[in-house]
């Protein structure tokens, strides 16, 4: 997988990935109290060029967030700053989780699964080499608390391998 133009990244073995390339940690597994950690892939980071912002934001459609078009429409202004998640917030399934800016390109990765935050890692945001150089350790961006959890829905190690040689 390496050679000349390739940007050599691991998938740790003790993790679950989304399709989004997000990896899942589960910390607790108590039916209850269930709690699991969220953190990007570093697939990310080897596709998208290195990580220069990790923003963590909250679901919201902001009208202060629109710009004059100067036609008397407005538009949403992409640079905009999204609203900050916060601990407690809830996400759905599909609501934006994380918006990363890279060297190339801006990703957008959305809740994978309906969950409350239970811990922001803020460290990502002011610190963005954080994911770039140790995304599966101090990289992570956020702990949560699954509402509706169905582990087999996400990919183990080899299945997440599988998927990437096929993208």
């Amino acid at each position: 997988m390496n050679s000349g133009d390739y940007f050599e990244f691991s998938i740790a073995h003790d993790r679950k990935y989304t399709l989004d390339h997000l990896w899942i940690q589960m910390l607790d597994d108590d039916d209850e109290e269930m709690t699991v950690k969220i953190g990007i892939s570093e697939f990310i980071r080897a596709e998208y060029g290195d990580i220069v912002r990790v923003v963590l934001s909250k679901p919201e459609d902001d009208s202060e967030f629109q710009i004059d078009a100067g036609d008397g429409e407005s538009q949403n202004d992409d640079d905009a700053p999204p609203a900050l998640l916060s601990r407690g917030d809830e996400l759905d399934v599909d609501d934006l989780m994380i918006t990363i800016r890279t060297s190339e390109d801006r990703v957008l990765i959305n809740a994978p699964f309906p969950c409350k935050i239970l811990e922001l890692n803020g460290d990502v945001e002011d610190n963005p080499d954080l994911v770039n150089d140790e995304a599966y350790q101090d990289g992570w961006c956020m702990i949560v608390q699954p509402h509706d959890w169905d582990e087999d829905m996400y990919l183990d190690q080899s299945e997440y391998i599988d998927y990437l040689n096929e993208i």
